[in-house]
């Protein structure tokens, strides 16, 4: 199996969705804001920006891309030190360089859908610009939602580092398949190799690309810390995870239903990307709330 450059499998629609249909996606634009910031830009709706796992990066939402761009204006970009996305001049947040995107390009009432660090940026982001968003769809909420650090993630973290000291690319790589992809509780047969070989290729990028002197440009978080305001969430939110993912991941998912209000889908046999491990019902499941919760904002 190949990973596609996009994705064309068919997804059920509603009778109300077809109806509600605007024209046909226009091309894909691409550019970078201001401050360096790469993105894409396709489609035509109410707008979506699609926020990346921190083991991808923009590319890993190909397989949703032309699905989701035929209802919706959608927007995807690179996190700094992924992708083409240049490198920060000074201090720099992850929900800021979000609003840099949604401001220069003139986003209004967004949809955030956001993988795993991305899910911690869109939270971030809405709790700082909660008029800002229409809605959070958020997918192995992980980054800014883990608050400190778990004992495991660190773990993790360390390895990787250690390989990278060594200069074993290779060996940090596998650390990052082992955790993420396959996750704890499986054997790496257990996982698509097409899904394990596009994700290799998109950390291999990163742990590659520019780097920069965290003493010239540290990373600035929310504060108060997100992970501490999951009440403060007044929205739509549907949080989904495979049961296959890190234990702290699940944690802050079961959190985000009982103290910020979200819809908990849980997916058995997934672990940390279930946009790529079973991509169709993805599709289909962010289309659906999509739907809904745009079909509420028209509601009479």
């Amino acid at each position: 199996m190949l990973i596609p450059s996009s994705y064309h499998g068919s997804v059920s629609m509603s009778r109300d969705a077809e109806v509600n249909r605007v024209r046909p996606a226009r091309p894909t634009t691409t550019g970078r804001t201001t401050s360096g910031i790469a993105w894409d830009l396709t489609g035509s709706g109410s707008p979506v920006v699609l926020v990346h796992a921190g083991v991808t990066d923009r590319r890993m939402w190909d397989l949703q891309w032309m699905q989701l761009a035929e209802r919706h204006e959608i927007v995807r970009y690179d996190a700094r030190g992924f992708g083409d996305t240049e490198p920060p001049r000074g201090p720099w947040a992850q929900h800021r360089d979000l609003a840099e995107v949604v401001d220069e390009l003139h986003l209004e009432a967004i949809h955030l859908v956001g993988g795993s660090m991305g899910a911690g940026t869109a939270v971030e982001f809405a709790l700082a610009r909660p008029d800002a968003v229409r809605s959070l769809f958020l997918v192995a909420p992980a980054g800014a939602l883990f608050g400190a650090p778990p004992d495991a993630v660190r773990a993790l973290w360390r390895d990787e580092g250690d390989a990278l000291d060594r200069g074993d690319v290779d060996a940090a790589v596998e650390v990052n398949l082992k955790a993420w992809v396959d996750g704890p509780s499986r054997d790496p047969t257990a996982v698509d190799p097409a899904v394990r070989a596009f994700v290799a290729l998109m950390q291999r990028h990163a742990f590659e690309s520019q780097a920069w002197d965290d003493g010239i440009a540290p990373e600035v978080q929310l504060d108060p810390p997100a992970s501490e305001r999951l009440g403060e969430l007044h929205l739509p939110i549907l949080v989904l995870v495979g049961e296959a993912d890190q234990p702290a991941v699940l944690a802050v998912a079961e959190r985000l239903a009982t103290e910020g209000g979200a819809r908990l889908v849980r997916w058995p046999s997934v672990a940390h990307l279930p946009s790529l491990e079973r991509p169709d019902d993805f599709t289909r499941l962010v289309i659906e709330f999509l739907s809904g919760v745009d079909a509420a904002a028209v509601a009479p």
